[in-house]
C-alpha cells in the first residue's frame, strides 16, 4: 500500500496443497500490495519447521493446527509461545493403506468409496482377526505426534471399534516420504495431506481408504503459526500478512483458478510435483485406487468457503481434548485456558476489519452440529457454515469440555 514501508517476513512451509495461501500471496502480488516481501522456505518435516521457528530463522510458518497448543503446554529446551491469528484452510487429508491391507479390508466389507463408516468397520474386522492370530500391530504413519492427522486417525480408529496403541503403532514420517515408506513395507498405511495420497495411488503403492472430510467434514487442518513475541513486536506487519493471505484464500477458493493454482504450486521450489497430481486434491475429483473410477469428494479441501481461514477457539479446544484423551497432556482448567488463548480470532477480526470477507460473530461453535449449509450471523459480509458432521454422529460442545474429556478417558 502506498506510503507504508516494505517489511520482509520469513515463512516456513512444507510441500503440501495447504501451503497454497502462502505461495499465492507471494506469487499473485497480494503480499506486494500490503508492502510485504514474503520469503518462503521449504522444509521436509514439521520438527524442522518448529525448531527453525524457535531459533528465529522463521518469523511465521505453516503449522499443524495442534502444534501451537502443544508448544504452549510443553516445557523443554526449545520452548516458545506460539499464537494462531488465522487458519490456512479446512480438510485436505486422506488415509491411504497398502495394497495388502486393502485386500484384507475388501474381504471384510470395505468399499471403494472412501466412506469412513463402512471402511472403518472393515478395518476393525481386520484388526480383530490380527489380534486373534497374534499377527501384531498395524504400523500407521502420521506426520507428527501433535498433528491433526494423528488426532483424526485415532478418532476414526476408536470410533470404528479399533484400539489405538493396542491395534496400531503410530510412526512419524515426513509427508514427502509417506509413499516410499509404504512401498518399502515400513508402514501399512498413513494419514497425510495432499498431494502425497495421490502420489501413492498413482504409483500403485496404496489405496485411499477414507478422507478427512469423511471422518470430520469441514474440519481444521493447517494454521498460520507466529511466535507471540514476534506478533507483539510486529503487530502491523502481522495484520498486513493476514490481509494478504485472506485475499489469497479468496483467489484459491475459486474453482476457475484451480489449473493456474496447480501450475503455481507445482514449481520446483514449492511442491515439485506434476500439476495433474495437484488438481486431484484441489478439485476433489480423485481416483482412490490406480486406474480406478474418479470420485467426487465433497468439501475435500476448502481455502475460503465456510470460514476456512477463521481461527475457531472451538477447534483449539477439540484438539486439546483429543490430546488429553490420548494421554499427551493432563487436563486442568489452567491447561484448557492456555489452549483457548493460543487461537486469536481477535487479531483476525482486527486485521480484516472493513475487508470484504465474512467474519463470524462468535469465536466458538458446536463442532459437528450442522447437517447442512446455513447462513450465520457475521460482523461483516456474508458467511456460510456446515455441514460439519463427524462420521459417527457425535458432536463436540466447547462449553461441555469437562464432560467430553470425562467421557473419553486418557489411553495409556
Amino acid at each position: 500500500m502506498a506510503g507504508q514501508q516494505t517489511v520482509s517476513i520469513n515463512a516456513g512451509f512444507l510441500p503440501l496443497l495447504d501451503a497454497s495461501l502462502l505461495i499465492v500471496a507471494r506469487e499473485m502480488g497480494f503480499c506486494e500490495t500490503e508492502g510485504i516481501d514474503l520469503r518462503l522456505h521449504r522444509e521436509t518435516s514439521w520438527a524442522s519447521i518448529r525448531d527453525r521457528l524457535a531459533v528465529g530463522h522463521f518469523d511465521v510458518a505453516q503449522l499443524l493446527a495442534p502444534m501451537p497448543i502443544a508448544a504452549a503446554l510443553t516445557r523443554g529446551p526449545m520452548d516458545m509461545k506460539l499464537i494462531v491469528p488465522m487458519a490456512l484452510g479446512l480438510g485436505g487429508n486422506a488415509v491411504t493403506v497398502s495394497q495388502a491391507l486393502w485386500a484384507q479390508m475388501l474381504e471384510n466389507g470395505a468399499e471403494e468409496t472412501a466412506d469412513a463408516l463402512v471402511n472403518g468397520r472393515a478395518l476393525a474386522r481386520v484388526c480383530a482377526k490380527r489380534r486373534a492370530e497374534t499377527a501384531g500391530q498395524l504400523k500407521l504413519g502420521v506426520v507428527h505426534r501433535f498433528s491433526s492427522h494423528n488426532m483424526e486417525l485415532r478418532y476414526w480408529l476408536a470410533a470404528s471399534g479399533i484400539e489405538p496403541d493396542q491395534d496400531a503403532e503410530f510412526v512419524i514420517v515426513p509427508p514427502p516420504f509417506m509413499a516410499d515408506a509404504l512401498i518399502s513395507g515400513q508402514i501399512d498405511g498413513f494419514c497425510v495431506g495432499e498431494p502425497w495420497n495421490a502420489l501413492a495411488v498413482e504409483t500403485g503403492a496404496g489405496v485411499i481408504a477414507t478422507t478427512k472430510s469423511s471422518i470430520w467434514r469441514c474440519s481444521p487442518e493447517k494454521v498460520l503459526g507466529v511466535s507471540a513475541d514476534w506478533a507483539a513486536d510486529h503487530a502491523d506487519a502481522l495484520q498486513r500478512l493476514v490481509r494478504a493471505l485472506a485475499q489469497a484464500s479468496l483467489w484459491c477458493g475459486q474453482a476457475d483458478n484451480n489449473e493456474k493454482l496447480a501450475e503455481l504450486i507445482s514449481a520446483p521450489g514449492y511442491l515439485d510435483q506434476p500439476p495433474a497430481l495437484m488438481l486431484r486434491g484441489l478439485s476433489g475429483h480423485m481416483p482412490l485406487i490406480k486406474d480406478g473410477a474418479v470420485h467426487d469428494i465433497d468439501d475435500f479441501l476448502l481455502f475460503h468457503d465456510r470460514a476456512a481461514t477463521f481461527p475457531w477457539v472451538s477447534h483449539a479446544l477439540w484438539f486439546y481434548a483429543e490430546m488429553v484423551r490420548w494421554g499427551m497432556f493432563v487436563h486442568s482448567p489452567e491447561a484448557a485456558t492456555i489452549a483457548r488463548e493460543t487461537y486469536r480470532p481477535d487479531i483476525y477480526r482486527q486485521s480484516l476489519k472493513g475487508v470484504d470477507i465474512g467474519i463470524p460473530n462468535a469465536s466458538l461453535k458446536v463442532e459437528g452440529g450442522l447437517d447442512e449449509v446455513i447462513d450465520v450471523p457475521t460482523t461483516q459480509g456474508r458467511l456460510r457454515l456446515g455441514p460439519d458432521g463427524f462420521f459417527d454422529g457425535r458432536s463436540f460442545d466447547p462449553d461441555l469440555l469437562d464432560a467430553y474429556i470425562a467421557e473419553n478417558q486418557p489411553k495409556t
